[in-house]
């Protein structure tokens, strides 16, 4: 094991390190809008976890990528949460995954094979747990760590759930405690007590499979996954793009335990 932290060597973390909606807004703003193949049946038009291509009446494919730097020092630890997050977008959409591709750029140059190797069996270890294999990937070496996954799955057209379709009088039904942004920050800083990072490792490297069974549940109508731009972020984005308000009472929400003493 290298003495080396993973967070030393990054700007960000997690999903931390995303380009915030604004921002990539106003990037897309004047990208020329490609050919839309009928087929396509979710795009990029509402910020959904995945694309979905229909390939015929009884199956469509689901895609997606996602990778991000060290959200924890641990390698393995990263590589599952890695792993685990870029799985979850398939889950968000009702699908179940077929199979993965991993995407790795490591500083070659600081961190020792048996880290990386480490980062690659923790992803690894999560698909395996999913019943789906890691079939090939790309690697570059590059200033700081990065590990993800493309990540491809299989549904039926009209069991795909979408974050654009909600409907008036739906209840918010989350899977998971909210906090880990919280708990994430207060690692990097060393103010994480040991408590607080089971919590947060269990939370993170927990597969959303009940996705897949929760598409076939009658009342379900949109799905989403609360990652980057936490509950607010991505209940805006259900809103906006079903054209409906929400209420939230904070006192219902499920917080972890370790978080209220940090935020």
């Amino acid at each position: 094991m290298s003495d080396v932290r993973l967070t030393s060597l990054t700007s960000g973390g997690g999903c931390g390190c995303k380009i915030a909606p604004a921002a990539l807004a106003e990037i897309l703003a004047k990208v020329p809008r490609q050919y839309l193949d009928p087929a396509l049946l979710v795009g990029i038009e509402t910020g959904d976890d995945a694309a979905v291509y229909r390939l015929n009446d009884e199956q469509a494919v689901v895609a997606t990528t996602d990778f991000f730097m060290p959200i924890v020092d641990d390698p393995y630890d990263f590589g599952r949460i890695a792993a685990t997050n870029a799985l979850s977008d398939i889950y968000a959409m009702g699908a179940r995954p077929i199979f993965a591709l991993a995407i790795v750029g490591m500083p070659l140059d600081k961190l020792p094979v048996n880290v990386i190797q480490d980062i690659l069996a923790g992803g690894s270890s999560v698909c395996e747990a999913a019943g789906i294999p890691i079939a090939g990937g790309h690697s570059i070496d590059s200033v700081e760590p990065i590990y993800g996954l493309v990540a491809l799955g299989v549904i039926h057209p009209q069991r795909v759930q979408r974050n654009s379709t909600a409907r008036a009088g739906d209840a918010i039904v989350l899977g998971k405690a909210l906090g880990v942004g919280i708990l994430s920050a207060a690692l990097k800083k060393g103010a994480l007590p040991k408590e607080g990072y089971r919590q947060m490792l269990a939370i993170t490297t927990q597969l959303n499979t009940v996705g897949h069974r929760l598409a076939e549940t009658a009342g379900m109508h949109a799905m989403t996954d609360v990652t980057g731009f936490g509950l607010l972020g991505h209940l805006a984005e259900i809103c906006r793009g079903s054209r409906l308000g929400a209420r939230v009472a904070f006192e219902s929400l499920p917080i972890l335990p370790a978080v209220l003493s940090l935020a």
